[in-house]
């Protein structure tokens, strides 16, 4: 059997094998058009096992330059639009979503979320999708096509949390301005309950708790375990966020097509 099919999963079992240290080599991937002339990305990443099975970081995946052009499109209202009904700013591509009701003391318990049709994935993140394509994270057949974008200020997080299973691997996400602390909670078996529906928070631990540090500009891959049998969140805490701290984070998925 060669490489690339000893390395083809294909049932949730196969998942739960720890992956070999590597070094990508992305000279191949496209810069960013915008950010070209102001700083040129190395071509060569890193990849950083971590202490979680399956888990692993790519450093500085984007230059400062990069990380700007991004943050300026996702700011941009003529191209893009924050959702405001949680308590962070979220933004989708790709797929559909739900938006919340509002919060108020007069808001119906009966009323129920709207369901929307997000935008596709952008042309303006082509040359990321690309770059991670080149560094064989994704296969250039199966690209992500949803992406959530979460924006975390002062003491703002996100409950525990594995991604839903209708996605398949790698689940991928970009860290930008800040640095920030993943935590990672062993489940007992698989299981993708959501935290919306409150089942997440349902799901049975091992007790094993793993905290991986997010650089700025980082990638975080999951795969294997990481991505199905363990949640992840983000700390509701201002431990180690001064003042000002804010943390923009691209979390891309991908779905086996027909």
């Amino acid at each position: 059997m060669n490489t690339s099919s000893a390395n083809k999963r294909k049932v949730i079992n196969d998942f739960f094998h720890p992956l070999p240290k590597r070094r990508i080599n992305a000279k191949a991937a496209p810069p960013s058009p915008q950010a070209t002339n102001l700083e040129e990305p190395s071509g060569i990443y890193e990849s950083t096992e971590t202490s979680v099975p399956g888990l692993s970081l790519c450093q500085s995946f984007v230059t400062a330059a990069e990380e700007q052009q991004i943050l300026d499109f996702l700011n941009d209202e003529s191209r893009c639009i924050w959702r405001t009904d949680l308590s962070r700013r979220t933004m989708h591509f790709g797929g559909t979503y739900c938006l919340m009701p509002p919060r108020t003391a007069s808001s119906q318990k009966s009323e129920q979320p709207k369901v929307l049709q997000a935008p596709p994935m952008p042309e303006e993140l082509s040359w990321l999708i690309d770059r991670m394509v080149a560094s064989g994270i994704f296969e250039g057949d199966k690209k992500p096509q949803y992406c959530i974008v979460n924006e975390y200020t002062g003491k703002l997080g996100i409950s525990a949390h594995t991604e839903n299973f209708q996605f398949g691997e790698p689940v991928v996400g970009l860290s930008l301005l800040s640095s920030c602390p993943i935590r990672f909670h062993e489940l007992a078996t698989p299981f993708d309950g959501s935290v919306r529906s409150g089942k997440a928070g349902k799901a049975e631990k091992t007790g094993k708790i793993i905290d991986v540090q997010l650089p700025e500009r980082s990638l975080m891959v999951m795969r294997g375990e990481s991505r199905w049998k363990w949640q992840h969140e983000i700390m509701r805490s201002s431990k180690g966020r001064g003042l000002g701290w804010k943390r923009v984070s691209l979390t891309f998925r991908v779905k086996d097509r027909p």
